[in-house]
Order: C-alpha cells, then structure tokens, then sequence
C-alpha cells in the first residue's frame, strides 16, 4: 500500500462495509432511506441537476409543467433510492441465499435469458443505473448464470481487491474498467458467459451520439460493439427495487443484432435499439434513475 492515508482510506471503508454486513436488510434500508430524503433538502448543483433529470422524464408527452412541490417529491424519492441502492449493496455479501431468493424476482423475461443462455454463444444484458443490479446479479447466479461485470478501479488497490473479493461472494464477476477490459469480455462471451454492462452513463468520454429519452445524449457503445463482434445475444434489462422490500426483474426480447452494413452503422442503430429500451425502463421509475449528472448534449429536445 502506497501511503499512510490510502492505509487509512482502506481500512475505514473496509470497516464499514465489515459492519454494514452484520445489519437486518431492512433496518440498514430504512436507515439509508431517511438519510437520502434528509439530505435531498439541501440546495446543491446536483440536486438541481436531478431535478432537471425528473423534469424530462416526467413532462415527456405532455405540454404541462409539473408543480413544484410535486417535483420536490419526486427528488427526494430519488435521494432515498440511491440510498437504499448503497445500503442493500452493502448488505448483500451478508445475506443468505434464501432471504436474496425471497427478496427478488422475474416479472418477465426469465425465458428470454435461459434461452439465449442454452444457445451458447454468450448473453450481453444492457441495463441502466435503476435500482439494485447487484440484487439482480446476486439471483441470476443462484439460477446458475453467474454474471460478469465491469466497474471502475478504486483507490488504493487493495480497496478495489476487497470489493470484487466481495462482489464474487454473492457470483458476480467483476473486471476492471480499463484498456483491456473489452478483450476480457469477448473472452468471456465466447465461453458462453453472462456479461451485464450499465451503459446510460458514457463514464470513459468516447460514447456515441444516441436519443435518450427524447434529448441527444451519449451513451457507450461497448454493448452493440460487443454483441455485433460475437454474436452474443443481447438484452435489455433492469431490476427495480420495491414495492417493500421487494426487487423484480424485467427482461426484454432480444435485439436485433443482425449486420446490415459498416460496423460503425450497425453499432449506432444497435445502441440507438438499446437506448429506445432503456428510455421506457427510465420512465416506469424517474426515481430509481441513479444519474446524478447531466447526461445529455446541450441541445434543444428532439422532436
């Protein structure tokens, strides 16, 4: 370990996390739930930008402006989703199977993944930042498709060794976010594996131009490039947290992958494809959009 205070970082949220472990789901929830709704009242850029975040979503199809208590609501609700999103993460290596099997389930697609899992070939899952993929990830490995994942590297190295540590304790196989990742993908993939990539967030800088919920945004292009290379099938999907304490799973049908002209073509029509999906994931729960940036190009909506 490099330093005094990287020794220092480790070890306290190695700490918390240790503790944060030992709670009741459903108290550390609770908890976090207060903690975000609190938080959520102070006057800050990012909860202007959230709100500005909501206001798209929620105006979508109508010329009506949403009051603005209302809206209020609404980012506050956001603010206590995110943080239910970090405490169930945090308690998830310390549940059992059975309460993760009891908390969570498919509302659809279930058949839409075992089948592209029986064709062998590898299954790309697109999802956006909505409620608790790690929950999703979590079951999905205890019906025997345990998932790969990328994120990015934390500071210092050993942090980052105990999360994926932790992270495979509940099956989910996490590769970092780096110039190599994408080799260690398609290996992965050609292995008939299960890869799941959030991907409404362009984090490295170089995304393609997209429609996300009617505004230009960029959005990675790692998921169609992928798929279009391997022949992986892909997917759509999000897990979305409650009623309760309650997950569920959605799935959707795969996406055409199919060439039809110059890979970078292909790859824009493909992305555009995933970011029509998740557009009506985002939209069934404003709240549980974890973005708490601007994800989108300075332009006027699209028509």
């Amino acid at each position: 370990m490099s330093n005094g205070a990287d020794r220092r970082r480790f070890l306290l949220w190695k700490t918390l996390g240790t503790l944060l472990e030992r709670l009741p789901v459903t108290f550390a929830v609770r908890v976090a739930e207060i903690f975000g709704w609190s938080v959520a009242w102070r006057s800050t850029l990012t909860r202007d930008t959230v709100r500005q975040n909501i206001r798209q979503i929620v105006e979508h199809g109508t010329d009506a402006r949403i009051d603005d208590r209302v809206l209020s609501r609404w980012v506050r609700r956001s603010y206590a989703s995110y943080a239910r999103y970090w405490a169930e993460g945090a308690t998830l290596p310390g549940a059992t199977p059975a309460l993760i099997g009891s908390r969570i389930k498919f509302i659809e697609g279930e058949d839409h993944l075992r089948q592209a899992m029986e064709h062998g070939k590898g299954v790309i899952v697109a999802l956006p930042h909505i409620g608790s993929w790690d929950w999703g990830g979590a079951v999905v490995a205890q019906i025997g498709f345990p998932m790969t994942a990328v994120a990015e590297r934390l500071e210092p190295p050993e942090l980052f060794e105990w999360f994926v540590t932790k992270r495979e304790s509940i099956g989910l196989l996490i590769e970092p976010l780096d110039a190599g990742a994408g080799k260690r993908l398609v290996r992965t993939l050609s292995s008939g594996g299960l890869v799941g990539l959030l991907c409404d967030r362009d984090l490295m800088g170089d995304g393609i131009e997209v429609t996300l919920l009617d505004r230009r945004a960029r959005m990675p292009a790692g998921p169609a490039t992928l798929a279009l290379r391997t022949e992986a099938t892909l997917l759509t999907g999000v897990i979305y947290s409650g009623p309760g304490d309650q997950h569920s799973i959605y799935i959707s049908a795969p996406l055409s992958t199919a060439r039809e002209g110059r890979l970078r073509d292909d790859v824009n029509r493909v992305s555009q494809a995933i970011a029509d999906e998740l557009s009506g994931f985002i939209r069934r729960s404003p709240e549980q959009w974890h973005v708490f940036s601007d994800p989108f190009s300075q332009d006027a909506p699209t028509p």
